[in-house]
């Protein structure tokens, strides 16, 4: 058995295994969902008459928004998941088993897809009942569904390392989600770029999260609202390569990094 069939098998074992946790554990699922339905209402019933002329139009820009933002949060979970192993004493356990280094993280960041997986479904759905539509053809359609895992699976490898180095649970549930709303609200998810000031314009038009929520939008058929200014530029012209590319540079910094901050944390 070569080390990469038995990473992978080991890690659907933990994978598995985690998926376990998260049925036992209906708080995350309540933070995965719920959380994600509070923000299409209250931004698609309270601020879409304020930003931009057509309301409706609005609901379907939003949803790109909160699909993109319901997968990067869903990365605190790997986060929280690894630190509480370690507090836990369970990443010494696997380390004293016959098993692959990696299948911990991989497990991890997998089952933690899985997660964002009904996830998307359900906020699919309730973009469904508020108004939203899928106006492109049915292989952009999947292809943008494809492009949000894919972002969903690169940040779990970014919040693995977070959690890896965090000293406790504790601190792990603020390191998982600080970050991530800066980042994920100066970006094209709730406006248009276009209409922010210089600096933060700059910032936002090259944000990873703003080239996914642009790419995710076109796919999907759902242009800017009247009212908004249109961005432009080489990111949002090439959305869709753009956001393929961060992705795979996040997997490639990032995937290595935790991996020899596990191999070092089971080693002591």
């Amino acid at each position: 058995m070569t080390v990469l069939t038995q990473g992978l098998r080991d890690g659907s074992i933990v994978a598995w295994r985690n998926l376990l946790n998260v049925r036992r554990n209906a708080d995350w699922l309540f933070a995965a969902v719920i959380q994600p339905v509070m923000f299409v209402l209250l931004f698609a019933y309270v601020f879409a008459g304020s930003i931009g002329s057509n309301p409706a139009a609005y609901r379907e820009f939003l949803l790109a928004g909160i699909f993109v933002q319901t997968v990067a949060f869903n990365s605190a979970f790997t986060v929280i998941g690894l630190a509480n192993d370690l507090q836990k004493g369970i990443i010494d356990r696997f380390r004293s088993l016959p098993m692959s280094r990696l299948a911990v993280l991989l497990g991890r960041t997998v089952s933690d897809l899985v997660v964002s997986c009904g996830a998307l479904l359900i906020m699919s759905l309730c973009g469904l009942v508020v108004g939203w539509r899928i106006r492109g053809s049915f292989l952009d359609a999947v292809a943008a569904y494809l492009l949000l895992l894919l972002f969903a699976f690169a940040l779990s490898w970014v919040g693995a390392l977070i959690g890896l180095a965090a000293p406790s649970v504790e601190v792990a549930q603020s390191a998982g989600l600080v970050w991530l709303f800066p980042v994920s609200f100066i970006s094209s998810a709730f406006v248009s770029v276009g209409g922010m000031p210089g600096p933060l314009r700059a910032f936002a038009e090259w944000n990873p999260f703003t080239s996914v929520i642009n790419a995710v939008r076109q796919l999907f058929g759902n242009p800017s609202p009247p009212g908004l200014p249109m961005p432009h530029g080489w990111p949002v012209d090439h959305a869709v390569l753009y956001t393929v590319l961060c992705a795979a540079v996040i997997l490639l910094i990032f995937v290595p990094l935790s991996v020899a901050k596990y191999r070092k944390v089971a080693s002591k």
